[in-house]
């Protein structure tokens, strides 16, 4: 055999080994052994009492593959799935994976380290003939960030929840842990607040919806809405907590405020009547930081969020605040000058604290978008508006999305948790020309010269889908897939491990399972 055929032949079998364990996103070790493991006809799951619901979400993917699969309790080490809690494995979300001819072994010390571990067993079957099998492989794995994010936008164009549901399926099966849900902004009001019903019978509608770009003059001249009830807020989150993801509801405030305005006027600072925007982009509507009757709207609206979402986090948005009304409102300028407020961004500081407070004494902890610093980030915002001296108050989670990264440093220096989120690299609803995959693959939650004492304030990433532009559920989903695996590989797989080729190679394998469970993926060859 010629040195150039036995190559080849060599690189083909090392190719389909690679195919055959490949998994997204990667596992911190993966050992191949001798053990492959095949299961007889029917498929036994024996599980820990308290593994109940993972062991039922397995059984649940097997007879969707027309598998006959039975559920026992305790350990049995013979043909058998077994689901098992150790103290050994260290970290929440950790686990371990083995096989041997007879078993398949899923360890962790949570049910959701052992919820992982049957993610990356769902990529390793192969079905034959009713029977199960999968390679001999010893993996031991753990996430690199705590915080594995995806963002839906349902405000520019409403999805429904079982789009919702059907994107948090796809989550689970990549590892993240975390939905943020985008529910209030200018062209509409989401969820149900019984205290506030104008909310959703006013601001959930629109009359109109803009087309092609945020400086365009067309209008689809039709009406768009539609809103979650909070029975329905309840069936969502109890679905996503079976999956063991997390949901940070979205209330943007004090811009992006559109719609509640429409809903009731004297939120704002003009106190005239608006319809609920059907244009895009940044506007002026902002709420009147300087009424107390914002805030018991404010804290009416945050009571009944708190009450529905178990989360521990709030985000309160807290970007592209046009600063026109403010500046023109005599209530503004009055409370500024009493209070020795320098500028607006101040202002907005002093704002978003109020509202930090108000949630930590509920429980809760806040989260906004990196605007809330008081940095100047935007074009729109002149010099004589930002900059502040005024701080945050402590415990506040800055989710950076623009800017130079230098902010990211500055803000970790003033002992704050950080989710990144920079947009050139995160934000799904870019083209693919804009952000290829390898681009989206390439990115970095910690920056470049950031010390080692503030690397673990960088809690994570996040991956955003702003819906602008995509109105239907599979022109989102063209945007988000695939590049939400790289975001997920990302978060969860060591830095020293990424490899784009590798990552490439086992995206063939989701291809393939997004085809089978109807995900639309975009071009993004």
């Amino acid at each position: 055999m010629s040195r150039i055929l036995y190559t080849f032949i060599t690189l083909l079998f090392t190719l389909e080994t690679i195919a055959e364990i490949s998994v997204i996103p990667a596992p911190l070790s993966i050992k191949e052994t001798q053990n492959e493991y095949r299961s007889g006809t029917k498929i036994e799951i024996c599980y820990n009492p308290l593994l109940k619901n993972e062991a039922e979400y397995l059984q649940s993917i097997f007879t969707k593959e027309g598998l006959q699969c039975a559920l026992a309790t305790g350990i049995k080490t013979k043909n058998s799935i077994v689901l098992d809690l150790s103290s050994k494995i260290k970290g929440k979300e950790a686990y371990s994976l083995e096989t041997s001819s007879q078993t398949i072994h899923i360890s962790a010390s949570s049910p959701t380290g052992i919820f992982y571990g049957i993610q990356t067993l769902r990529q390793l079957i192969r079905i034959d003939n009713k029977q199960i099998v999968v390679p001999g492989v010893s993996i031991q794995d753990r996430p690199s960030f705590p915080w594995r994010a995806f963002m839906l936008d349902e405000c520019r164009h409403f999805k429904g929840k079982e789009c919702v549901k059907q994107l948090l399926d796809e989550m689970a099966f990549l590892k993240m842990n975390t939905f943020h849900w985008h529910l209030t902004d200018d062209q509409g009001w989401r969820i149900e607040i019984k205290k506030y019903p104008l909310l959703t019978q006013i601001g959930a509608f629109r009359d109109s919806t803009q087309l092609e770009n945020s400086r365009s003059n067309k209008y689809l001249q039709k009406p768009h809405g539609g809103f979650y009830t909070q029975e329905e807020i309840k069936e969502i989150i109890r679905y996503a907590d079976r999956l063991h993801i997390r949901i940070i509801p979205e209330i943007e405030m004090p811009g992006h405020a559109g719609a509640a305005i429409a809903s009731y006027s004297w939120l704002g600072c003009t106190d005239k009547p608006i319809p609920v925007p059907c244009k895009f982009g940044v506007n002026y509507d902002i709420l009147d930081v300087t009424n107390p009757e914002v805030y018991s709207f404010i804290e009416g609206v945050l009571d009944e969020v708190i009450n529905l979402f178990p989360s521990p986090i709030i985000h309160i948005g807290g970007d592209e605040v046009k600063y026109d009304h403010w500046k023109a409102s005599s209530a503004i300028t009055q409370y500024m000058e009493k209070n020795k407020i320098k500028n607006p961004a101040e202002l907005q500081i002093d704002f978003t604290n109020k509202i930090s407070r108000m949630l930590s004494q509920k429980g809760k902890r806040m989260i906004g978008w990196n605007d809330i610093t008081g940095d100047k980030i935007h074009n729109f915002q002149a010099e004589d508006e930002t900059g502040s001296s005024a701080q945050l108050a402590p415990g506040t989670i800055v989710q950076f999305w623009k800017g130079d990264s230098t902010l990211i440093r500055k803000t970790l220096e003033k002992g704050f948790d950080i989710v990144n989120s920079y947009h050139i690299y995160t934000y799904l609803d870019y083209t693919y020309k804009k952000t290829p995959l390898e681009k989206a693959y390439s990115f970095s939650p910690i920056p470049e010269n950031i010390p080692a004492e503030l690397k673990k304030h960088i809690l994570g990433l996040g991956c955003q889908m702003w819906t602008e532009w995509l109105p239907t559920c599979e022109s989102a989903q063209k945007m988000i897939f695939p590049r939400i695996a790289a975001h997920a590989e990302t978060g969860w797989t060591a830095p020293e491990s990424k490899n784009f080729t590798r990552f490439s190679n086992a995206l063939q394998g989701l291809l393939k399972h997004w085809d089978k469970v109807g995900i639309k993926y975009g071009d993004f060859k």
